[in-house]
């Protein structure tokens, strides 16, 4: 790097890859990245949701988190989906394609895909 106008630059182009952590959003998804996650494929996974959430233009209702181990390492990767006033969501063994699915029906649609979650 060689300036603070590269340094700026390098903010500016990297602002539209990230979704903001904070605030009171309708929908907080979390996703599992220790090190089972990761390995599983959880990297794309994080990038497929962001991605998908920017491009819908869903930044001012979700939030998108990561975290480490959520303790269910055979049903990696782990995204899990909040919404005030409802039992969270926890989708599993989740893939990009499956992503792009949960953010367009459930983020922008409401409705949970059963299919992916986890059920005991």
């Amino acid at each position: 790097m060689k300036s603070l106008a590269e340094l700026q630059a390098i903010k500016d182009k990297m602002k539209n890859k990230v979704v903001l952590r904070e605030g009171i959003n309708e929908f907080r998804v979390v996703v599992g990245m220790a090190t089972c996650g990761i390995a599983a494929g959880a990297r794309p996974v994080l990038n497929t949701i962001v991605e998908a959430v920017n491009e819908s233009g869903l930044a001012d209702k979700v939030s998108v988190s990561q975290t480490g181990c959520i303790g269910l390492c055979q049903f990696e990767p782990i995204v899990e989906v909040f919404e005030p006033g409802k039992e969270k969501v926890t989708y599993v063994k989740m893939d990009s394609d499956k992503a792009k699915r949960v953010a367009e029906e459930h983020l922008k649609g409401g409705k949970v895909i059963a299919e992916y979650t986890l059920s005991f």
